[in-house]
């Protein structure tokens, strides 16, 4: 378990009710009355720190002229997300993509830039552990890798924090997941997704708690509702605002499209993808970041809050995920959120998978942002976002 305690930020009270008294007498003593004491509150970003509201005797403090003063002074402010569906670097050791993967996020990192970038990582960043987990009678199983060098990649193109869970993030054993957990801490790359982990990142004074989930052992659950519940509540506690990452729904470029129930791949419990969103933001989640079809999929709000089913392919360096049809396009999600949790704005980015399976962005034709759009008026005619023609997402 890697939850991080409540931190509670140093208050800005404590200032003796009688320092203020005698300043207020100094002052009627000079003829400044008591109106002059009031614009000084009013125009200070905090007015509180002129009075405390827990002591009785204090004195109310005065109301804002303006609607500016009144947000600096309720401390509201925004910080902008963007998130990220399946990212593979390479299958080390044979299928590399060119260059060692130098500038491999080049094409996107404009697209990436925001205050707090995530990705899904669906692999490990190890060397060969002897343990894979594709035995050699195994079929329909695919276990990939990059060199740990490669975490520089994710730094060099923006990213703050990966989720791991998912299907491939043990594909080399305990110790391969082991390992890429200690080169992302080295390279300064945070991450999350283990069972009862709740990943805090501060960025503009908010903190942030971004929780991963998956069906799969040693994730938190998917499948396990109670599970759920119980590891947002808890993250609600320690941040102003809970991110969930999650890894549901089946696979294929025939599974764009959100239904209610179960899905299942190759026998495989992949969760009730409503079912699960609607209760972690029921349970007190923000935003829920989905991925793991290898397709895009709608999006919806359910009581205020976005939902995007999942963002589809990002990368598959050394051509690890195919780049035929629909399965070679994805996308760069931005969301802005209030300190409240309150959708502020947000906006998808087009991105497709190059001849080498390169994250580029598709500037000229949009074509994963038409998709989303069409796959949430068909999947969500009632709660689906509209889009704008420069991608912003409303309600």
């Amino acid at each position: 378990m890697n939850s991080h305690p409540p931190q509670h930020r140093p208050g800005v009270f404590g200032r003796p009710v009688l320092t203020v008294a005698i300043v207020l007498a100094v002052l009627a003593a000079v003829g400044v009355g008591s109106v002059a004491f009031a614009k000084r509150d009013t125009s200070s970003s905090s007015s509180a720190a002129w009075s405390d509201p827990a002591d009785p005797a204090a004195p109310a403090p005065t109301s804002p002229s303006s609607s500016a003063p009144a947000r600096e002074e309720s401390g509201v402010s925004t910080v902008t997300l963007s998130a990220t569906g399946d990212i593979m670097m390479s299958n080390a050791p044979g299928r590399m993509p060119p260059a060692d993967g130098e500038g491999f996020f080049d094409s996107v990192k404009k697209a990436l830039a925001s205050d707090l970038v995530m990705g899904n990582l669906e692999q490990p960043l190890t060397g060969d552990t002897g343990t894979s987990k594709c035995g050699a009678a195994a079929t329909n199983c695919f276990a990939f890798r990059s060199p740990p060098s490669y975490a520089q990649h994710l730094k060099d193109g923006g990213f703050d924090l990966v989720n791991t869970a998912n299907n491939h993030s043990k594909d080399f054993g305990p110790q391969g997941a082991r390992n890429t957990r200690e080169v992302l801490d080295e390279t300064g790359i945070k991450a999350t997704g283990n069972t009862d982990e709740i990943t805090v990142a501060e960025v503009k004074g908010i903190k942030v708690a971004v929780v991963g989930f998956s069906s799969y052992a040693g994730a938190n659950s998917l499948i396990d509702l109670d599970q759920a519940r119980s590891v947002v509540e808890k993250a609600k506690e320690e941040a102003d605002l809970v991110v969930v990452q999650v890894h549901m729904g089946a696979e294929g470029s025939d599974e764009q499209h959100v239904k209610p129930g179960t899905e299942t791949f190759f026998g495989e419990n992949r969760g009730d993808p409503m079912k699960f969103s609607r209760a972690v933001i029921d349970a007190g989640a923000d935003l829920v970041v989905g991925h793991g079809p290898h397709v895009l999929r709608g999006m919806e709000f359910y009581k205020g809050k976005l939902i995007a089913y999942s963002l589809g392919n990002f990368a598959g360096g050394g051509r690890t995920l195919s780049r035929t049809g629909v399965l070679k396009y994805g996308g760069v999600l931005h969301v802005t959120l209030g300190r409240d949790g309150s959708y502020v704005g947000g906006k998808l980015l087009s991105t497709y998978m190059n001849s080498n399976g390169l994250p580029t962005r598709d500037e000229s034709n949009e074509q994963g942002r038409k998709l989303v759009a069409q796959l949430s008026k068909a999947d969500f005619p009632d709660t689906g976002p509209s889009f704008g023609a420069d991608g912003s997402i409303k309600q």
